[in-house]
């Protein structure tokens, strides 16, 4: 048998034993704070049209989707981003709803990053989207949502990150500059290249008001009281709004009592481009990457038919593994796994004693027992499998592991 048969491609990887049950304990953890909060859930496909994805959609590159054809010649793509699917599953099935609706939703996206050595191709994503509010409290409660679901996985230090997307769309539409120097500056403010974006900046000759708070967004970060420097460098009523609408939403995090794990960070921009709002994301020990991003996407739905405004919330799962495996912290487990070691001759009463254990938060694993295997092999089998506890039922003795 040629060995390379066991090996997965670059990227991806099998998840198996413990390591997929916390990851499943840890899914349920955060989908019990969504569904809490009254979202409903829903599923999209694996694979769908590669224009819900692409570049007038806002999403991610079309070199770094996975792309293939059907019989049909269309051209399809693995998911690699879950908001325009649940936006075109809305559009579709909520069409005349004008009252909000709620969605969860939790699945794998498959992003071709090859230029990124070491980073996971399909990762798993559960978040939510409140449609149909445009108003701040919704974009509170989906932060809300985002930190109580961090605190319900075990975490307690991290930070989320609030910026907003209109704010600099409002100095580069009152800027004039052309698409290139858009995602230029965009890059080097993301990188906080407060260097790059003087060089950048120097030959364009913008207005002195503009050129200044273009070339201090890389600083603009810390605590709320930074929307007041932000206040004091420009005019632009667009950008003003903006920055009213973080203070606003901040102020409803303190009714939520939250609001000490937010800070403000006008320098940072999402890659996705649908963005219109707020946008957010969370941080922690352990990792480099955010674990947890989102915000406000008020036109995208309309490229499905439907005029409405929305937002929502992602959380990494996997990139929040690392995060707790490296802070050493444990995912709580929400079950008992018994083997249960029976001789054939005691089947039937195994059979009746494993149903009455079984239930939500007890698994009963039957073994029938063989006469050539001993009682520490079956001990150690338990434990490699992550079992809990063994019982023997011919001697009635129990094991803890």
């Amino acid at each position: 048998m040629d060995k390379g048969l066991l090996h997965t491609p670059e990227g991806v990887r099998d998840i198996y034993n413990g390591e997929c049950l916390r990851k499943l304990n840890l899914e349920d953890r955060i989908w019990k704070t969504f569904r809490h909060y009254g979202y409903r859930p829903i599923q999209t496909p694996t694979f769908e049209f590669f224009d819900i994805f692409n570049k007038e959609r806002g999403s991610v590159p079309s070199r770094h989707m996975y792309k293939f054809f059907d019989r049909e010649g269309n051209t399809l793509v693995l998911r690699p981003d879950m908001t325009p699917a649940v936006a075109r599953s809305a559009a579709k099935y909520y069409m005349d709803e004008t009252m909000p609706i709620r969605l969860c939703y939790k699945g794998n996206t498959y992003r071709n990053n090859s230029e990124h050595q070491g980073k996971l191709k399909e990762t798993t994503q559960i978040g939510c989207e409140l449609i149909g509010d445009d108003s701040a409290d919704a974009d509170a409660e989906l932060l809300a949502m985002a930190i109580e679901s961090l605190l319900s996985a075990g975490l307690t230090e991290f930070q989320i990150d609030l910026g907003q997307a209109d704010f600099f769309r409002a100095l580069l539409e009152e800027a004039g500059v052309s698409a290139e120097t858009e995602e230029a500056l965009r890059d080097l403010i993301v990188q906080k290249n407060y260097f790059g974006v003087e060089q950048l900046l120097e030959p364009l000759q913008l207005p002195a008001h503009l050129e200044e708070i273009l070339l201090k967004m890389p600083k603009l970060f810390g605590s709320i009281e930074i929307l007041k420097t932000a206040e004091t460098l420009t005019d632009n009523r667009r950008a003003l709004a903006a920055i009213e609408r973080l203070r606003e939403v901040y102020s409803i995090l303190t009714e939520y009592g939250l609001e000490r794990y937010v800070s403000v960070d006008l320098g940072m921009l999402n890659d996705y481009n649908y963005y219109t709002g707020i946008i957010f994301k969370g941080f922690t020990y352990g990792t480099g990457a955010a674990i947890v991003g989102g915000g406000r996407y008020n036109n995208l739905l309309a490229q499905f038919g439907k005029q409405s405004p929305a937002v929502g919330i992602g959380i990494q799962i996997d990139r929040l593994m690392i995060a707790l495996a490296a802070q050493k912290i444990a995912i709580p487990e929400q079950e008992t796994h018994t083997v249960l070691l029976y001789p054939a001759r005691l089947r039937a009463q195994a059979v009746k004693l494993a149903k009455e254990w079984r239930s939500d938060t007890r698994c009963v694993e039957l073994i029938l027992r063989q006469e050539d295997i001993s009682l520490e092999d079956y001990l150690a089998y338990a434990g490699r499998n992550g079992a809990t506890e063994v019982y023997d039922l011919e001697n009635e003795r129990e094991f803890s592991l």
